[in-house]
């Protein structure tokens, strides 16, 4: 009996031990999603800013002879994929390794600490990716894309729906999608619509690839959140069940010793 309760006793320490490091990170991860809340809604202004300008560019006939919208031949595709720079965030980062199964030739370049020590390369963090960072990265590839060295852009990158949910999703940004006019005959552009989208096409990748960085960080944050929640309610749930048995070894253990104390003084 002695010898259950000692390791009744180690476990619950373990156990207890454990509690008290999801329930730190857990607090660490509520001080971030504020910020990386803020971080993304900036992001996504900026990001759709961009957008709204390609898109009215991308529906100008003259536009139409621009490589990246003519498109590359061949099939090569290039992924961006940004993972977590840490664990502990639940499924968070093996949604997006499954994601990227789906595209088994593709050419990844990785962002984030999970991404590089899976696929090799790339910028060892998504949290402190910066503006100039994305805008060189940017450059280089639109060189690879004039260049015929991969047929189709992509990013792959963790939604975040809500509090409780996020969805690893792919965004495809070259060749840029053909539109039919809009009501881009409004907007005078200097010296004209195909120099300008050629000029613009690294700033709105990089817009993009902003706003993905910083929505999958808010998103890994939430994850990491609500996996420390529900380990942490496990973790007591355990710590509950082991104290139960260890009282009742205990309780056991000292109706046994009283049993062993009455019959030799029966003896006697």
């Amino acid at each position: 009996m002695g010898a259950d309760t000692k390791a009744l006793r180690n476990r619950i320490k373990s156990v207890d031990s454990t509690l008290h490091l999801t329930t730190a990170m857990g607090f660490v991860a509520s001080s971030k999603i504020r910020r990386a809340t803020e971080a993304m809604n900036k992001s996504r202004q900026y990001s759709d800013a961009v957008s709204s300008i390609v898109d009215q560019l991308v529906s100008s006939p003259e536009c139409r002879k621009s490589p990246y919208i003519k498109g590359n031949a061949g099939h090569k595709t290039k992924l961006i994929v940004i993972a977590g720079d840490r664990g502990l965030a639940g499924g968070y980062n093996a949604n997006v390794f499954r994601l990227v199964k789906q595209y088994p030739d593709a050419e990844i370049v990785a962002i984030g600490k999970r991404a590089c020590d899976r696929f090799g390369g790339g910028f060892i963090t998504s949290e402190r990716f910066t503006m100039e960072d994305g805008i060189q990265l940017a450059r280089e590839l639109c060189l690879e894309y004039e260049h015929n060295e991969f047929a189709r852009l992509g990013i792959i990158y963790t939604r975040s729906i809500s509090i409780m949910t996020q969805q690893a999703e792919v965004m495809w940004l070259l060749p840029l999608e053909k539109r039919e006019s809009s009501n881009s005959a409004s907007t005078i552009f200097e010296p004209d619509e195909l120099t300008i989208l050629n000029t613009a096409i690294p700033e709105y990748i990089n817009g993009k690839l902003i706003g993905c960085i910083r929505e999958s960080f808010c998103a890994e944050v939430l994850a990491r959140r609500m996996a420390m929640d529900s380990a942490g309610k496990n973790a007591q749930v355990m710590i509950d069940d082991l104290t139960l048995q260890y009282n009742r070894a205990r309780q056991g253990a000292i109706t046994q010793e009283i049993t062993e104390i009455v019959a030799g003084s029966g003896e006697d």
